[in-house]
């Protein structure tokens, strides 16, 4: 009898990977993304994996693993298809030896992303076929079956993935890891040389590729006709089949594993099966535009909303005009977004702030530095934006309009992409001040390393690229390395470096409190009888501080890690720390 086991969707694709015989996977940590690579490393050594500094290396590097000859796996959110579709739109062109499964994490509701974009738009345009599962189960087998059809077809494959399915636990059969034999290397420069003469021809080589496989995917055996009740027909995928079935459990369902490029004749006859067809998708009317396009009646976006998540009880609302919940559910307490106790960035922005200074923001937890009480931020973008939105502002303003700003950004988002943006500012004359915030790890998607951390993916120590040579490298007189908590210091630098009519970076270091590594320095506690009720304290917003009734501050032993800003905005003795 196989093996049963409850897995997430993340490690449910991530046991795919290894069944499927993969041998190189990169990536870069995002959420809903992450955990793939965080489950596929346990696969080690059968397959080698990595995090790479980006969206767009991770893909070059499963392309470069899928020319060599084995197959290859690279995983996202969908911010980061955006970074790497550069390589996504010619390895379309190029196709593979190895299989190579792109896997893409779209976050309807946007839990924790800047946008709520459409994965399967990207993959449309790029001419790249595209996989959804409804579950765990799926999840594995869906990654096992686009390595089968990505070397059938000669093409990459992106495997579409949304925050609930990534999330969402399910009971999964395991199967051995498949041995699959590298493919030979045969040069072939009109193949893999995309210069435009080599181009134009492959182009042709697409589009017969995408013809020849939407015929044969009527007969796939993930796009399942289940006919009931033939009064209402539903064409849908991925997680809303789940809700689907929940709210209309009569109804006649068209389940569509491969959503791009779509099976028209099993379509059509669905169609012409059922009085009233309608399309449940989440997010964007990929699926139902293309039907539309044929001359199907269907009803889709006219009663669905292309924001967020769907539900069940939505979908029998705008089918049936009724509910399917007869109590509300129960409503989880609020939690604010705020940074946590003890977080480095809390210390930086509480300065900034004191300074009067506003911030070019960048995605990471420190991006909390907009909300109050810090209101620091004025901008957030994308990876590496804060930089070249800076040095926009001063083209566009002169060097006195950016006195009172700075950019900021992490360690890992700095190389993620705000190198480039740097060298933009040396190479252009910038006169800006440029703020990286380094709690070494990539802290917002959950504590990965990255190349200045010291530690790969698999666990071994290499040589950290330092920041501050990095910076020096590239032409930056200015950099100065100062620890935050050292506030007078950073105080000092922040004021001398805005001053300057040349570009400088200050790298204001010191490590995430909920690093395993971190240490705490001991507990802060009050003193009530030094306390002058100036709430100086309470200023930069700790959750581990409150104000009493009587208008003095009490500290949440629990919560404090003894970091210290509390007690240094504290100018009576109020506050001190002590070993615990």
């Amino acid at each position: 009898m196989s093996e049963k086991k409850i897995m997430l969707g993340n490690e449910a694709i991530a046991r795919g990977a290894w069944e499927a015989g993969v041998k190189v996977s990169s990536a870069y940590p995002g959420t809903p993304s992450t955990e793939i690579s965080e489950n596929i490393v346990k696969y080690c050594p059968d397959l080698y994996c990595e995090w790479a500094p980006n969206e767009k290396v991770a893909m070059e590097v499963a392309i470069g693993a899928s020319m060599a000859g084995v197959r290859s796996l690279v995983s996202m959110k969908h911010v980061g298809v955006n970074v790497a579709s550069d390589p996504l739109y010619t390895v379309s062109y190029i196709g593979v030896s190895g299989g190579l499964v792109m896997v893409a994490a779209d976050d309807p509701g946007m839990y924790s992303s800047q946008n709520e974009q459409d994965s399967r738009m990207v993959a449309r345009a790029a001419m790249v076929p595209v996989l959804e599962p409804s579950d765990s189960q799926e999840a594995k087998d869906f990654i096992k079956l686009a390595y089968d059809l990505s070397e059938k077809y000669d093409t990459p494959i992106m495997v579409r993935t949304t925050t609930r399915l990534a999330h969402s636990q399910g009971i999964v059969t395991l199967e051995d890891r498949k041995n699959v034999e590298d493919k030979v290397y045969e040069r072939d420069i009109a193949k893999r040389v995309m210069m435009p003469g080599n181009a134009i021809k492959r182009h042709l080589v697409v589009e017969k590729r995408l013809k020849d496989m939407a015929n044969d995917a009527s007969s796939f055996a993930i796009n399942k006709v289940e006919y009931n009740d033939t009064k209402i027909g539903v064409i849908t995928s991925g997680i809303p089949y789940q809700y689907v079935k929940e709210a209309l459990p009569t109804a006649s369902v068209l389940k569509l594993g491969l959503v791009h490029p779509l099976p028209r004749k099993l379509i059509e006859e669905f169609a012409s099966k059922v009085d009233t067809l309608y399309i449940v998708e989440e997010l964007e009317p990929v699926i139902e535009e293309q039907v539309k396009s044929w001359g199907i009646k269907c009803i889709g976006k006219e009663i669905f909303t292309v924001q967020g998540e769907y539900s069940a009880n939505m979908v029998a609302k705008a089918i049936l005009g009724k509910g399917i919940e007869s109590d509300a559910p129960a409503q989880a307490p609020a939690r604010p977004p705020i940074l946590c106790p003890g977080c480095p960035h809390r210390a930086t922005f509480s300065l900034l702030k004191k300074l009067k200074i506003h911030a070019a923001g960048d995605i990471g937890c420190y991006t909390l530095g907009a909300v109050a009480p810090l209101s620091v931020i004025d901008t957030t973008v994308c990876m590496g934006s804060s930089i070249s939105t800076l040095h926009g502002m001063e083209k566009a303003k002169g060097k006195d309009y950016i006195k009172n700003w700075v950019a900021v950004i992490g360690d890992s988002t700095f190389l993620h992409t705000g190198v480039n943006s740097l060298m933009n500012m040396v190479y252009n004359q910038s006169t800006a001040t440029v703020m990286i915030l380094d709690n070494s790890t990539t802290g917002m998607t959950g504590h990965q390393d990255h190349a200045a951390t010291g530690k790969t993916l698999m666990g071994q120590s290499v040589k950290p690229i330092l920041l501050d040579e990095l910076c020096k490298g590239m032409g930056v007189k200015n950099v100065t390395v100062v620890d935050v908590y050292d506030q007078e210091k950073l105080e000092k630098v922040i004021k001398e470096e805005i001053a300057k009519d040349e570009l400088s970076v200050i790298i204001a270091q010191s490590p995430c409190a909920l690093l395993k590594s971190y240490v705490p320095k001991g507990k802060c506690i009050t003193l009530p009888e030094k306390c002058k009720k100036c709430g100086m304290c309470l200023a930069p917003g700790c959750p581990a501080i409150t104000k009493k009734e009587d208008g003095t501050v009490a500290i949440d032993d629990t919560m404090c890690n003894g970091c210290g800003l509390c007690m240094q905005r504290c100018k009576f003795g109020a506050i001190e720390r002590v070993s615990k």
